[in-house]
């Protein structure tokens, strides 16, 4: 591990954000894969790989990204209350996402066509179900592309060790997406080698957007407090309006939890361990 730090720390930021996003993407078309050895997957079992993916998701919004935008507004707006930015950024970022729900044709995982949301479209449910996962991953390459940024300027509560724990975070969620993509799409008669597609397509924006987070903040320091905790409103928006509602609608609900418990505490340790 100190390896891979040491290794970010003599790079462009930038490069390291995309360096990172490339890792995050590789692991969602890792679990995509399964799709090639897996002919169907356990509803169960879903369901607690989206509870961890809920879990490292909320996890990381606190100690990567909000705990860092409040530690670091007193010296990027001195003038303005230390809450002031976290706040402001982290409504932007839910409201956003709202935005984005609502304009944007998707279809969560595992409900009926009939219940697409955005704006309505005969568009086939393939899309619209890598749509939504696609929507999902936005926030998490902004995430890493921000702090990764941050580093670029010596802020309190930004460190190499730490956009390195979130994008291990990321990519450690990313596996179980991959998965949730990939074999639903084959259980409705996608192709092996379709399903897989379209599976690690879901994650090809998180590295244009962390590269987009990492720009904006290398060159405009006033906005880095807002921009953490804009990544955090918009994660969190997914994890209450998208996540948790897929992981309740069967029998597994203690599942689902205790995934999302696991993915909270691991996303805790890495960050707070590396960080």
């Amino acid at each position: 591990m100190d390896q891979i730090v040491h290794f970010f720390e003599g790079i462009d930021p930038v490069l390291g954000a995309l360096l990172a996003t490339l890792f995050t993407w590789g692991l969602t078309a890792l679990g995509a894969s399964m799709v090639f050895f897996v002919k169907t997957l356990r509803r169960q079992l879903l369901d607690g790989l989206l509870g961890f993916t809920g879990g490292v998701m909320i996890a990381a919004s606190y100690w990567s990204l909000l705990a860092p935008a409040i530690e670091m507004s007193p010296d990027v707006a001195p003038n303005l209350p230390i809450w002031f930015p976290a706040a402001v950024g982290f409504l932007m970022g839910a409201f956003f996402l709202y935005g984005m729900d609502k304009f944007m044709p998707h279809l969560h995982i595992n409900f009926d066509r009939s219940k697409a949301e955005g704006v309505k479209t005969d568009w086939q449910r393939t899309t619209l179900l890598v749509l939504a996962i696609t929507l999902h991953n936005i926030p998490e390459g902004l995430a890493v592309g921000v702090l990764f940024g941050a580093v670029a300027h010596g802020m309190p509560g930004a460190d190499i060790a730490g956009a390195v724990a979130l994008a291990i975070g990321i990519g450690l969620q990313n596996f179980p997406e991959g998965i949730a993509v990939s074999m639903p799409l084959r259980r409705q008669g996608v192709s092996r080698l379709r399903s897989f597609w379209f599976g690690q397509l879901s994650a090809i924006v998180e590295p244009i957007a962390a590269v987009a987070g990492a720009l904006m903040v290398v060159y405009a320091l006033p906005i880095l407090p807002y921009a953490l905790a804009f990544a955090a409103g918009a994660m969190i928006y997914v994890v209450i309006e998208e996540v948790v509602p897929e992981t309740q609608l069967d029998k597994y609900t203690d599942t689902s939890t205790i995934g999302f418990i696991i993915g909270f505490v691991v996303m805790m340790i890495l960050d707070v361990s590396l960080g």
